[in-house]
């Protein structure tokens, strides 16, 4: 199943390329034909190209794993914001801090310093400054708020970075290869696409061209983070049926004894009784005969 088609993108503008003497020779595959001295890039390669950089999305978001979107472009600001926001993905649209991949420990110091900014005027600590204090320390946190609010939650480094200008967000893309991450980039006709994982090939000047792209991505990437909560509701069940079944086997097993007794009784057939025996007597022994005593007129006789 498609992500996109063809006619959506055609009314998009995604086949727009630059003129004839900007283009990148790298681009030349994805370049269908030249019109009025402009590149036409082939939609066809980009329908199919979109849906392998969507399931590629998908899987990563299914993973538990964060994007991070860069747009920095006036026509793309918002649009990125809004889609990026909505499947609740990093984002960063203003201006890109450099070394914010490759010296990652020092970018989350300048976001704790935010959160640490916020605590210190909930507990009331700053009401004992002057006026003039107070006005520095809020316009660090506007600052802070604005470069560094999109992203704010991203604790560890991204899983991947999706650039909608590949060459005017250069800095993100070197910074992304050099530390390994994969890069989905929307590529126009006077980028290098040697550099980016996932090559998109269209118009990145049009506001409508972008949205069209980062709504199939975005809608991937619902879909994957959707199946993710689905898998976690199954191995939750699971688990408690697991442990339901433990505890049934436990309490069977910590069952009173005299109540298994019982019960062994209760099951227990009931036994013959014994037949009675009879003591037999004592023999009889007789008792030895006595010597017989002569008499006086038996001895006479004689």
């Amino acid at each position: 199943m498609s992500r996109t088609n063809f006619d959506t993108l055609l009314e998009a503008s995604c086949h727009f390329g630059h003129l004839k003497r900007k283009w990148n020779p790298a681009m030349a595959p994805y370049i269908f034909m030249e019109r009025n001295g402009i590149h036409i890039i082939d939609l066809h390669k980009t329908v199919a190209m979109v849906d392998t950089a969507a399931d590629a999305l998908k899987q990563i978001a299914k993973s538990g794993k964060r994007i991070l979107f860069v747009a920095t472009k006036k026509q793309a600001k918002e649009v990125l914001a809004e889609k990026a926001s909505a499947v609740g993905m990093p984002y960063v649209t203003e201006r890109w801090p450099g070394g914010m991949l490759t010296n990652f420990p020092t970018f989350r110091k300048a976001v704790k310093k935010m959160s640490t900014i916020d605590k210190l005027t909930e507990d009331g600590t700053f009401k004992n400054l002057s006026k003039r204090e107070l006005l520095q320390i809020s316009r660090q946190r506007e600052k802070l708020e604005k470069n560094l609010g999109s992203i704010a939650d991203l604790t560890r480094l991204p899983s991947a970075l999706f650039v909608v200008d590949v060459l005017k967000e250069k800095i993100a893309v070197h910074e992304a290869n050099r530390l390994g991450i994969p890069v989905f980039g929307i590529v126009d006709t006077n980028s290098d696409p040697s550099n980016i994982d996932f090559v998109i090939p269209a118009n990145d000047d049009s506001t409508k061209s972008i949205e069209v792209i980062l709504d199939a991505c975005c809608a991937a990437i619902a879909e994957g983070l959707e199946e993710r909560k689905i898998e976690k509701l199954d191995s939750a069940e699971n688990e408690s049926e697991e442990e339901s079944s433990e505890e049934k086997e436990a309490a069977r097993r910590e069952r009173p004894r005299r109540e298994r007794t019982r019960r062994a009784r209760i099951e227990k057939p009931a036994e013959e009784p014994k037949a009675e025996t009879v003591e037999e007597a004592p023999e009889v022994t007789e008792a030895p005969a006595e010597p017989a005593v002569e008499t006086p007129a038996e001895e006479a006789a004689e």
